[in-house]
């Protein structure tokens, strides 16, 4: 098959096209033709290398993909040959207890696709039969491609950690990124007011066309001032945050009383300082 192999991080440059052998797969795996993969900054982090996080090389990157089932293991039951999936980027081993207990993200042996194992930038990619998702027949592939893990991870933010009800007050960092734009859609889906940051106006507008009912432009706003004047002083019962050291302490000086912060990247930098008097 053809795939985009690389077998050094750096550049974009590094990426290859070439052959390479179709993945094996086992009893409970499928075997995907991949119709379209996404490209998410995680992808982006893996091709430029982590500190401390060995990929094995060579690799073929690509956490989001839809396409078409071409094989099936031996015990494979709930999918078929030729149906049309999307795939939950999460691999884990199915076994240990945090498996077994559905919190397959806390398993030790967890990756992505495109992470720590193959990806979908190839013409087939193997996952277990459980990562096959119902595919949304009113998106195309490229479409269908962008959604899942961007938007597992702002679910799993949102409304399993955070556990946003109707009508509560929620901040939005970054909302021109994948998984900001998400946790937008998200938010307005279970009732919330949506309060959306951006550096640009062109992000702002995108945003507002998500559903984002009040904007704030991060380069010549202060977040906290904003969300203060926003909420009458109040703050927001919940932060989505993924941006890192840059936006953290306005983060959390936008908290409500008894308000929650969930955060799931540090795009902008590791370190945060925390207020004390925040917590």
């Amino acid at each position: 098959m053809k795939a985009i192999v690389f077998r050094q991080h750096g550049a974009p440059d590094v990426l290859k096209y070439e052959d390479a052998p179709e993945p094996g797969f086992r009893a409970n795996d499928v075997l995907v033709r991949v119709r379209a993969c996404a490209l998410n900054h995680l992808d982006l982090w893996v091709r430029l290398g982590l500190p401390n996080v060995p990929i094995p090389l060579p690799h073929v990157p690509g956490s989001d993909v839809a396409g078409e089932i071409a094989k099936i293991g031996a015990d494979v039951t709930n999918v078929r040959v030729g149906q049309k999936v999307v795939l939950a980027p999460l691999v884990s081993c199915g076994k240990c207890p945090a498996c077994l207990a559905g919190l397959d993200n806390h398993c030790r042996q967890a990756t992505n696709l495109g992470y720590m194992i193959d990806g979908g930038c190839a013409e087939f990619v193997r996952a277990p039969e459980v990562n096959c998702l119902p595919y949304p027949e009113n998106l195309r592939w490229e479409e269908a491609a962008a959604i899942p893990l961007v938007f597992q991870t702002a679910w799993h933010m949102l409304i399993t950690r955070a556990q946003l009800q109707p009508g509560e007050d929620v901040l939005i960092l970054g909302a021109g990124s994948g998984v900001g734009s998400a946790a937008i859609q998200i938010a307005k889906f279970f009732g919330a007011r949506v309060i959306a940051t951006a550096g640009s106006d062109q992000k702002l507008s995108k945003a507002k066309q998500l559903g984002a009912d009040h904007l704030i432009h991060n380069k010549s706003q202060k977040i906290r001032d904003e969300v203060r004047r926003i909420t009458n002083k109040r703050g927001v019962d919940v932060v989505f945050e993924h941006v890192g050291t840059a936006t953290w302490e306005d983060s959390l000086a936008s908290l409500a009383p008894a308000g929650r912060l969930v955060t799931c990247g540090a795009t902008a930098g590791y370190d945060a300082k925390i207020d004390l008097r925040f917590l």
